[in-house]
């Protein structure tokens, strides 16, 4: 029987199973228990469009160091069924080491893998039913990791507080008959594991981008949420649900997209601070409610999860496609801003910035994520929420107020009915400075100038782009949104002073900047994840610099680091 050797610092575990199996549960279980115990955890899944049946796989990404990107290879994998194999074996390698029930994972005399016998059945069977296989092989785990038995049960206790006491019961018994399996595994030599671990990251938090977009709404003043389910934009929905007495938040689950988006404008209309959540069918429906926001000039933030389209595409997998449609959507012409958060912090941070500046400059915000940031968990230094200051740019209305004042700026004061003696008045109709609708086409001119005279203002605004390495005489990497992490760890694993990369967390408007910098290394490569590079024709169509190398990917799955790594080492 081979054997783990135990000299990597970096270890990639992988759960497979059908929908139902849970190894969502292995993973709420064992992220915390890692990040508890001291280990730096990068944690994603993919999974398909069905609540029954079907093949899904969890990684679990244990390291030594920070990790914030998922691999390809497996080093340890748990496969719960036999479908399970042949789903991941073209990411089996002579060295993984895989553990899983033999009676379970092959017909008769079909064991040509060799596997380590975890006796799943049997166990979950004599401790109360098939349901308590996970939590047996999140005790396994827990050992070979030498995390702590009784932390982990607290952890599982934590996860399960509201189940029935029984439910708790079993679950305890099944970790604990995995844990003994686990340390027999380890004290016999058959895997060893070094993994170092890091006092500072017991003190950190662990979460997914669909949590960091939620808290970052929280920091940014959020107080009503309104969206119709759709995956995987729900998230952010239910978190904010699940947070709304504690934070004064009004959470409303609509009749459908159309319903969610007017009833966000509305809640800005009578001065509070709200976003939707959706993905990019849900968006198509929201586009009318788009125009209105831009025709009456209100704040609105809008969270755009990505998923592969057209129509109904790919609706559990990733993909960068909707930049476009964000980019475009809406009926005649009104400014915007578009961030791609390219981490956690940085959805965090930019959904946070999303609510002041959709207030400062009455326009709609779009935060641009995808089904793999949401996803994904890894530990990160405590968030300080209180750190960041909410604006309000509401005025008083007095007697003389006009909601759409001709300003040099082309920002009007904006009043809330019922603040102040002046009145109010809204008009999807062109209109003039009082808000009554007008047919005179000179007013009609000076309105459509005054409100994308905020243009100028929003790209003013736009900070450059992030970069990493010398920027003159080389070769950089283009990238945008969750592609960030993914491209640094494979630009560090190639080396070199001469690659560079820049990465882009907001896409329009530009800084005015961006061609300049763009312009002085000697190549271009882009990397982004759709089928058509939208972004590279964006920068073409603002900086008139055409990339072209181009990498691509869009078979609904994210790249990873080696995949990623192969590619650029192709095209250098």
């Amino acid at each position: 029987m081979k054997k783990y050797p135990g000299k990597k610092d970096d270890i990639s575990i992988v759960l497979c199973a059908e929908a139902g199996q849970g190894i969502q549960t292995i993973e709420l279980l064992l992220t915390h228990a890692f990040k508890h115990a001291g280990y730096h955890l990068f944690s994603t899944k993919e999974y398909m469009s069905r609540v029954r049946g079907g093949s899904n796989s969890t990684q679990l990404r244990v390291s030594s160091q920070p990790v914030r990107t998922h691999r390809s290879t497996i080093d340890i994998l748990f496969p719960l069924n036999s479908e399970a194999l042949k789903h991941v074996e073209h990411r089996i390698t002579s060295e993984t080491i895989i553990l899983g029930d033999q009676e379970g994972l092959f017909n008769s005399g079909d064991n040509k893998i060799e596997v380590i016998n975890v006796p799943l059945s049997a166990i979950s069977a004599e401790i109360g039913g098939a349901i308590y296989a996970n939590a047996i092989v999140s005790g396994v785990i827990a050992a070979l990791f030498s995390i702590d038995m009784e932390g982990i049960i607290d952890d599982l206790k934590e996860l399960f507080f509201e189940t029935d006491k029984t439910v708790t019961t079993h679950n305890i018994r099944a970790v604990k008959r995995g844990y003994e399996i686990g340390g027999n595994l380890k004290q016999s030599g058959t895997i060893s594991i070094n993994i170092r671990k890091d006092p500072q990251v017991a003190g950190q938090i662990i979460m997914n981008g669909g949590e960091a977009v939620g808290i970052g709404a929280l920091a940014g003043g959020c107080d009503f949420i309104s969206s119709y389910p759709m995956t995987p934009a729900t998230s952010v929905l239910t978190f904010l649900a699940r947070q709304s007495k504690k934070f004064g938040i009004i959470a409303e689950q609509a009749e459908d997209e159309i319903a969610a988006i007017n009833m966000a404008i509305g809640a800005w209309y009578a001065g509070g601070r709200a976003i939707v959540t959706t993905s990019g069918g849900g968006f198509a429906l929201m586009t009318e409610g788009l125009s209105l926001a831009g025709a009456i000039e209100s704040p609105l933030v809008i969270h755009l999860a990505q998923r592969p389209g057209p129509a109904t595409g790919l609706p559990t997998r990733t993909e960068q496609g909707d930049l476009e449609l964000a980019l475009y959507a809406g009926h005649g012409e009104f400014p915007r801003v578009i961030f791609a958060p390219g981490n956690i912090e940085e959805a965090f941070k930019l959904t946070a910035r999303a609510f002041n500046l959709a207030d400062r400059y009455q326009i709609p915000v779009v935060i641009l994520t995808d089904q793999y940031l949401i996803d994904s968990y890894y530990n990160i230094p405590r968030i300080d929420i209180s750190s960041f200051e909410i604006e309000r740019h509401v005025v008083q209305a007095d007697g003389g107020y006009r909601r759409y004042a001709l300003t040099e700026s082309g920002v009007s004061p904006r009043g809330v009915p019922g603040n102040g003696e002046g009145l109010v008045v809204v008009d999807s109709d062109e209109h003039d400075e009082e808000g009554h609708l007008t047919e005179n086409h000179d007013m009609r001119v000076r309105m459509v100038d005054k409100r994308l005279r905020k243009r100028s203002l929003l790209a003013q605004e736009a900070p450059l782009p992030g970069l990493s390495g010398k920027i003159e005489g080389t070769t950089m990497i283009v990238c945008w949104g969750s592609l960030l992490e993914i491209v640094r760890e494979a630009v560090t694993r190639i080396g070199g002073n001469d690659l560079s990369f820049v990465h882009f967390s907001q896409v329009y408007p530009l800084h005015p900047d961006t061609g300049q910098m763009l312009t002085r290394p000697d190549r271009l490569i882009i990397v982004e994840n759709n089928a058509t590079s939208q972004f590279a024709r964006l920068l073409k169509l603002y900086t008139g610099i055409d990339i072209k190398t181009r990498i691509t990917a869009y078979s609904g799955l994210a790249l990873t680091v080696e995949d990623l790594e192969s590619r650029l080492r192709d095209v250098l």
